[in-house]
């Protein structure tokens, strides 16, 4: 997931760079930590260093420190460490993702149905391909038991996409951003809907209704002149805590918190809260919550018992893969090729339907919320380990093939209308490209 970004240098006050005040140390840490391939690196480290300990001669030690009982039992909130960190720390991923929803429904990418409807709906054949793949490939082998993860690939991993599409994009349509933006925070907000209806088990409306004026008590707290955190965190604790004992996946607060923020300038300010929040809490999810919800989720073991052929040989590895990597990119391509055929919506000006198919394979990285889902579907374990594996393997196809075809679309010529809307695209800003004000 990511916000709107810094301002560029152009758009700053204009200084020489022996005039650019210099940042204190914990200021250069949270930017370096917020930056979209600083994000990717760390979970991909974090998963790494899951897996190479969950496999190695200390595994039980790993297996030990996940299932660790912390918390309070009275308020029951005796939960191991894996689970704290993907209901509790998650929540502050997904707090992001509320600020982000906020912000793109009332200043961004889908403000206007007209700009956000092709990619809006991509993101849902994106969703929907996916999880009929799952369905099939799982019934052709056989295995009902399996037929509850159907909705481990149909997630995104914004944070991978972008740190991918950052990196190896360069070159390509500023739009192409845009549009993986805008199908992210669709799929976002479709995978919270999907959390939320599909995985609680049991609903107690007493502590779901005070979960409810939790967020009443906090979107007017945040309103004041003054949103001191001395407020905040502690109202948007227990309104976590209250959502927790409701039977409504806790990271569901997280979200709702968010969208409650105001994301316009108040007070006089001369940026949106929405996104004051983000410049505050974005390093301590990409450097914190995301890292350590990935050590937890993604260690595991495939060694011993069967050892790694058994777990490759469940159903559901084959699902998951080619419901991210091959679902993933039909639904992408799929939906909009039949939008701008046989309606009158078209690709932004820039893009056109080639550059869709690395925006289909970014869409394939699904790895933080899938891996949730992944838990959430299989809360036995019966086939948690091969849903992990395959999540983890199908991401880093998908990862592997956007890089390689967003070089090789970087490198094609491009014509001067690329979206066929009839209408010459002109000069256009493209990834790291330096702006105007840059040059020289």
């Amino acid at each position: 997931m990511t916000y709107p970004a810094p301002l560029r240098p152009s758009q700053r006050p204009s200084q020489r760079p022996s005039q650019r005040p210099s940042l204190r140390p914990g200021a250069r840490l949270a930017r370096w930590v917020s930056a979209e391939s600083t994000g990717g690196i760390l979970l991909l480290l974090a998963a790494a260093a899951a897996l190479v300990w969950a496999n190695s001669p200390w595994r039980e030690s790993y297996a030990a420190l996940s299932t660790t009982v912390v918390g309070p039992a009275a308020w029951h909130l005796d939960l191991s460490l894996a689970t704290w960190a993907a209901d509790g720390l998650l929540a502050v991923f997904f707090f992001l993702v509320g600020l982000e929803l906020k912000q793109e429904l009332v200043n961004g990418s889908l403000r206007d149905v007209r700009h956000a409807a092709v990619p809006a709906l991509a993101a849902v054949g994106g969703m929907v391909v996916p999880a009929v793949v799952y369905v099939a490939v799982v019934s052709t082998a056989g295995d009902p038991t399996a037929l509850d993860g159907w909705a481990i690939p149909t997630a995104t991993d914004i944070a991978f996409a972008l740190a991918v599409l950052a990196v190896l994009g360069r070159g390509l349509p500023v739009a192409l951003r845009t549009f993986l933006l805008t199908l992210a925070v669709v799929d976002d907000l479709l995978a919270i809907v999907v959390i939320a209806v599909f995985y609680t088990d049991t609903l107690h409306l007493a502590y779901l209704a005070a979960a409810l004026v939790g967020v009443a008590v906090f979107a007017v707290l945040v309103r004041r002149r003054r949103a001191a955190y001395v407020l905040l965190v502690p109202v948007g604790v227990a309104t976590w805590v209250l959502m927790h004992a409701s039977g409504v996946h806790a990271t569901i607060a997280g979200v709702a918190l968010g969208l409650v923020v105001p994301a316009t300038a108040v007070r006089g300010e001369t940026a949106p809260r929405t996104v004051t929040f983000e410049h505050a809490w974005r390093p301590w999810s990409s450097g914190l919550a995301l890292p350590v919800f990935a050590f937890f989720a993604a260690g595991v073991t495939v060694v011993g018992g069967g050892g790694p052929g058994a777990v490759l040989a469940q159903a559901v590895v084959p699902a998951i893969v080619a419901g991210l990597v091959v679902g993933k990119v039909v639904g992408v391509l799929g939906v909009t090729a039949l939008l701008t055929r046989f309606t009158r919506l078209r690709l932004p000006a820039g893009l056109g339907l080639r550059d869709l198919l690395p925006v289909g394979l970014l869409a394939g990285i699904g790895f933080t919320v899938s891996l949730l889902i992944a838990e959430l579907s299989f809360p036995d374990g019966t086939h948690t380990a091969g849903a992990k594996v395959a999540v983890l393997l199908a991401s880093l196809a998908a990862a592997t093939g956007a890089g390689v075809t967003l070089r090789l679309d970087a490198r094609r010529a491009r014509s001067s209308d690329m979206n066929d809307d009839g209408q010459p695209d002109g000069d256009l800003a493209t990834i790291g490209a330096p702006a105007a004000g840059e040059r020289g």
